[in-house]
């Protein structure tokens, strides 16, 4: 392997523990809360502190460490986010775990941005896309082998087994990256409403708005997977073989939206994967209201993934088309954009299963993908800010 795809290598590594640390907890809530001796409930706000610190750092990470060279900031976060699931391994009490849980999502903040930033600087000419999936990927692959296997850890060992492998993880990302990534320098020195520019860029704006309707449509539907499941076949019994197979379309759909990205363009590829996504979610409200054989279903859901998870490369590159001076902190604003459309997700999905049942979930998910489509649509222009003469 040459030493640029170890670099690139480095940086799908790190996507894949931060993605894994994301998800992982949610499958050793039990033990933890029997551990801690809390309840299962309180053990649960351990995935909303992470996901919160995540999504509200990211941007104020971003504008902050912005300037400084790309490879000292990656490592540095790594190396953080490392010891700080060490010392989820070692505390002994829900309130220093709870603070342990923000730094690391913090950290993963910053790792993320950063990688991002990496991929669009170090990508050959007309293959960002292509590069941005590899890190986008990471995050898919955590899902279907870095979660099961941190669960299966913590059965085998116990909880805080899986955060040590998680830590090992992100050291062995930082410690490539640290050997094999170009010397990037950080942006050159700039007020700071200039590097808050991309707030105030339509087109950024309209990017962040755009996926946060793309996360709160796309992943309601996955979060409630087993009852629509259940409603459209009769049985929730083929949901861990439809896991499976959202995962493994997934990769190849991170990849594939690069290269799409790559050969289109941004908008078009957007355009293409967000009209899809919306199409495949409208045919499988249409079969979660009438029901369908298994078969038919796990079809329509391996279409949907193919699209669902196409989607971040182009969003990515599109954001930074947008923002070309300011690269991290509008991959931020996107990343923000995305875990708010995740949270709203869990909450909008769940008072529709309560009070309107399982179907309802993919027409819902059907209109924000709708909505995100005509608000991605329009050109992007790359430094026409709002107020300016430009």
């Amino acid at each position: 392997m040459t030493r640029n795809h170890l670099w690139l290598a480095s940086l799908f590594i790190a996507t894949l523990s931060l993605g894994t640390d994301e998800f992982v907890i949610a499958g050793v809530l039990t033990p933890v809360a029997a551990d801690l001796e809390i309840s299962t409930g309180a053990a649960g706000q351990l995935v909303t502190a992470f996901a919160l610190a995540f999504a509200l750092g990211a941007p104020v990470l971003a504008v902050w460490l912005d300037r400084h060279p790309r490879r000292p900031v990656l490592c540095g976060g790594l190396a953080i986010f490392a010891l700080a699931n060490l010392g989820c391994a070692a505390v002994d009490d829900f309130p220093a775990l709870l603070a342990l849980r923000i730094l690391a999502g913090l950290s993963a903040a910053a790792v993320s941005t950063s990688a991002f930033a990496i991929a669009a600087a170090g990508a050959p000419r007309g293959r960002q896309g292509t590069y941005l999936s590899v890190v986008t990927a990471g995050l898919t692959v955590a899902l279907f082998t870095g979660v099961p296997i941190g669960a299966w850890i913590a059965d085998v060992f116990n909880w805080r087994a899986t955060f040590v492998l998680i830590a090992v993880v992100a050291a062995a990302a930082a410690l490539t990256a640290f050997s094999t990534l170009p010397p990037l320098p950080g942006a050159a020195p700039a007020p700071l409403s200039e590097r808050l520019a991309p707030l105030r860029h339509p087109s950024v704006l309209r990017m962040v708005a755009a996926i946060f309707l793309c996360g709160t449509g796309g992943l309601m539907f996955y979060t409630y997977l087993g009852p629509i499941t259940e409603r459209t076949t009769g049985s929730d019994e083929h949901l861990p073989l439809l896991l499976l197979l959202t995962g493994l379309v997934g990769v190849g759909a991170a990849l594939g939206g690069g290269r799409l990205s790559d050969r289109f363009g941004p908008r078009r590829s957007r355009v293409i994967v967000i009209t899809g996504h919306a199409a495949a979610l409208a045919v499988l409200a249409l079969l979660a209201g009438y029901g369908a054989p298994i078969w038919a279903f796990a079809a329509i859901v391996a279409v949907w993934s193919l699209f669902a998870w196409a989607l971040n490369p182009p969003m990515q590159a599109s954001t930074i088309a947008a923002a070309p001076d300011a690269p991290m902190t509008a991959v931020s604003l996107n990343i923000t954009g995305l875990y708010a459309g995740t949270a709203i997700a869990g909450a909008l999905g769940g008072l529709a299963l309560d009070h309107l049942g399982p179907q309802a979930i993919p027409v819902i998910g059907a209109l924000a993908l709708a909505a995100a489509g005509v608000i991605a649509s329009p050109a992007t222009r790359p430094g026409r800010l709002v107020g300016s003469r430009a």
